[in-house]
């Protein structure tokens, strides 16, 4: 009998080995035992003939052939086996066993033995040496998930993504056991779902004009999903474990519908264009009879294309002033006694809950939905923070975490340059891994009201399928292992260095993830002008996960000089540097900082800060669904100044600044009183340069040309004179709050020398 003083260090050996082991998310269990089992070319997989395993045994063989290069093949027996096993408790859960004769997956349902093949997918492709042979350790796996929803929220409304793309994602999700995909699929930008007995939905409401900087607009833009599409897709997820739940939004982000059908929709009977502009629009479904007998001939359109048990019907951000000046939904609350607006979405809400039930399905809704005390049939995903799912789950309804920013994957994952368009609010990989599905606040006996959480990737930003890529992965595995994990077995450590064979997968299933974890991030100790004056200047460097050996050089390699405290360089020097693994691989490309006393001289648009009126809330493009990530521009909308603090004014004589007219399209609804003017002297304002802050003394004053028939990208200079030493530059337009806006591109001084 082992003693009872040994089992803590048994178990702490077993939870040792499983952080090594290349699997995302970490299993509930693992226990090694010993032996080898050789997989190479040829391997066979063997399975019982329920189509069940059948799947699950074709999903090995195609994981593994493209993760790690190997051919497996289906026999009748093999060294692989899947087997229907009922003393497996729970769909999603499995056994994995490995000895020296084989590898047994069990489950007692379909998913469980798709998660049992992802596993062992996973233990395959444990490393870069592609196409190699692989010795597995003998161990037993016994695992099942923490959360029941494990998702990832796609936006196709905002910028149309090809139905092709999608099924990429899908193939990363199972990977990973994720098992939710929620498509966002309509919104004020866009329509994209077919539904036949509405074709203007589609023909109308999937394109919209793109928002012009102050020519002539562009081509229409869109696109949509046929029924047949979505069903081919939904029954692709299904095969691999994943259900697809649609989000149809209402009563708000309305406006393609209402370009479409404003008699049937509609409130006051105008007709907008498709929208163009990103936030809160007024438009909204009308409450009436008409309407939600519009609404729901959708829904049942809606529901023979997705089998899922979840119908997400939106909620989020509808203001209510459309329906406040309506006579006719005014009169319709007084008629059903209701005395707020709030109480008359909640109306809506519960009426289409109570007709989704009537169809075997159940209706979930962003968190404000609760603002109209709908009925607790309702499940609630909350989006502003925790608080929503808190007061939710206490009043009995089902609920899923998507919080903002934290699990917002359009937010930037770093402060470099080299971050595409996105949301300021940096997230990083650790934060969002640090991020737990059950928040304080939730009475201990209504926990179970928590389903799980999701990351969401909305897509104003995000134009292109690679953009949506970067920004998904690889914080999606981080999503993967916070949903399945047990909460007492996630490490940070453990999970960077499991992400490393996560990340060759990503390369091999051609998925652009994101490097920006395992960058080297450079850090300049000390003011421009210094260093310029000194000749010379001190350099940090550092990246956000701490993996790997950074060294630097002219140029970066395996072998080139390790950092381990912060380095003292001559301007005029450029450096190189990465962080390089123990098998001699960079875990990022190589980054470089140019210390060039024209790099000093130089800022771009994450060199500058706010003014101290706002913050820097935006990185976007110069044109609304470029293709490209560059160039992209940090703004703050509301207030269009900024600064370049401590610039080494005494080193130049001049100042070049390039600027950029970029489209005003943001909904602000309410927020609209938080623009700040500015008083223009000249017919569409000018850009005033200020030396020593916004209160300084003037340096420049450039009137701003006819956005109408001016080029989008400008380029002023002035000369210097008296300046010395460091001071802030501030850069501030003027332009009237009805044209275009501008930011700057680049500020360039122009050397004393």
């Amino acid at each position: 009998m082992r003693s009872l003083f040994a089992l803590p260090l048994i178990f702490a050996a077993a939870a040792a080995h499983a952080q090594t082991l290349p699997l995302i998310p970490l299993p509930a269990s693992v226990t090694p035992a010993n032996g080898k089992l050789l997989i190479g070319n040829g391997a066979m997989v063997a399975s019982t003939e329920d189509t069940g395993a059948v799947m699950a045994a074709q999903l090995l063989i195609d994981r593994v052939r493209i993760d790690r290069g190997l051919t497996l093949a289906r026999a009748a027996s093999g060294t692989i086996r899947f087997e229907r096993d009922a003393s497996v408790p729970g769909e999603e859960a499995y056994r994995l066993d490995i000895d020296a004769k084989g590898a047994t997956i069990r489950a007692s349902g379909d998913r469980g033995l798709i998660w049992g093949a992802m596993t062992l997918a996973q233990l395959l492709s444990p490393d870069a040496q592609f196409g190699k042979p692989v010795t597995l350790s003998a161990l037993s796996i016994t695992d099942a998930p923490r959360f029941r929803w494990r998702g990832l929220m796609m936006d196709v409304a905002r910028h149309f993504q090809p139905v092709e793309t999608l099924y990429t994602i899908v193939d990363a999700m199972a990977a990973q056991k994720l098992n939710i995909l929620h498509l966002h699929l309509t919104d004020d930008q866009g329509w994209r779902v077919e539904i036949k007995r509405y074709p203007r939905l589609t023909e109308i409401g999937g394109w919209r004009t793109p928002p012009s900087s102050g020519g002539t607009p562009g081509e229409k833009v869109g696109g949509f999903y046929t029924q047949e599409q979505l069903k081919a897709l939904v029954a692709y997820a299904a095969d691999r474990g994943i259900t697809i739940v649609p989000e149809i939004d209402m009563p708000g982000h309305a406006q393609a519908a209402v370009a479409a059908y404003p008699e049937e929709v509609g409130v006051l009977g105008d007709r907008p264009e498709t929208g163009h502009d990103w936030g809160v629009n007024p438009w909204l479904f009308s409450p009436s009879p008409r309407s939600m007998a519009f609404i729901k001939n959708v829904l049942d359109e809606l529901i023979v294309i997705f089998p899922s048990e979840f119908i997400h019907v939106g909620g989020d951000e509808a203001v209510k002033d459309q329906w406040q000046r309506s006579p006719e939904v005014q009169a319709q609350m007084k008629t059903l006694g209701l005395k707020t607006e709030n109480q008359m979405q909640g109306w809506m809400i519960g009426e289409l809950g109570k007709y989704l039930t009537a169809k075997n399905r159940r209706l979930i809704g962003w968190d404000e939905i609760l603002e109209g005390d709908v009925p607790t049939s309702a499940s609630v995903m909350s989006w502003r923070g925790d608080k929503g799912a808190v007061e939710a789950a206490n009043k009995g309804h089902d609920v899923v975490l998507a919080p903002a920013p934290v699990l917002y994957l359009d937010s930037l994952q770093s402060g470099r340059s080299d971050e595409p368009p996105g949301r300021l609010s940096i997230q990083t990989l650790e934060q969002v891994y640090a991020y737990d599905p059950v928040p304080p606040g939730i009475d201990a006996a209504r926990e179970s009201h928590v389903m799980g959480a999701q990351a969401t990737a909305f897509s104003e930003y995000l134009a292109t399928a690679r953009q949506k890529e970067h920004a998904i992965f690889p914080r999606l595995s981080a999503i993967a292992e916070l949903t399945w994990s047990p909460k007492d077995k996630r490490d940070f450590k453990g999970f960077v260095t499991r992400l490393d064979p996560q990340m060759l997968r990503y390369g091999h299933e051609g998925i652009a993830a994101a490097d920006s974890a395992f960058a080297v991030n450079f850090h300049m100790l000390g003011k421009r002008g210094a260093a310029m004056r000194s000749g010379k200047l001190t350099l940090a460097m550092d990246t956000q996960t701490g993996a790997g050996t950074i060294r630097y050089g002219a140029k970066a390699g395996a072998k080139a000089r390790a950092y381990t405290a912060p380095i003292t360089i001559r301007t005029g020097t450029t450096l190189e540097a990465a962080a390089y693994l123990k098998d001699g691989r960079a875990a990022a490309a190589p980054r470089s900082f140019d210390a060039s006393r024209t790099a000093l001289l130089t800022a771009g648009p994450t060199d500058l800060s706010t003014c101290p009126q706002g913050a820097l809330g935006l990185r976007v493009p110069l044109v609304s669904g470029q293709s490209g990530d560059a160039p992209a521009f940090n703004v703050n909308i509301f207030d269009t100044c900024t600064i370049w603090a401590d610039a080494p004014l005494g080193e130049a004589k001049a100042v070049t600044i390039d600027i950029a007219r970029l489209p005003r399209h943001y909904g602000l609804a309410h927020e609209e009183s938080a623009l700040r003017a500015h008083y223009a002297v000249t017919a569409h304002g000018e850009l005033v340069v200020r030396a020593g802050g916004c209160e300084g003394g003037v340096i420049g004053t450039f009137p701003l040309p006819d956005p109408k028939t001016a080029p989008n990208r400008l380029r002023f200079t002035a000369p210097f004179k008296d300046q010395s030493g460091d001071a802030n530059l501030c850069f501030q337009f003027t332009s009237p709050l009805s044209e275009p806006f501008y930011a700057v591109e680049k500020v360039r001084l122009e050397d004393r020398r």
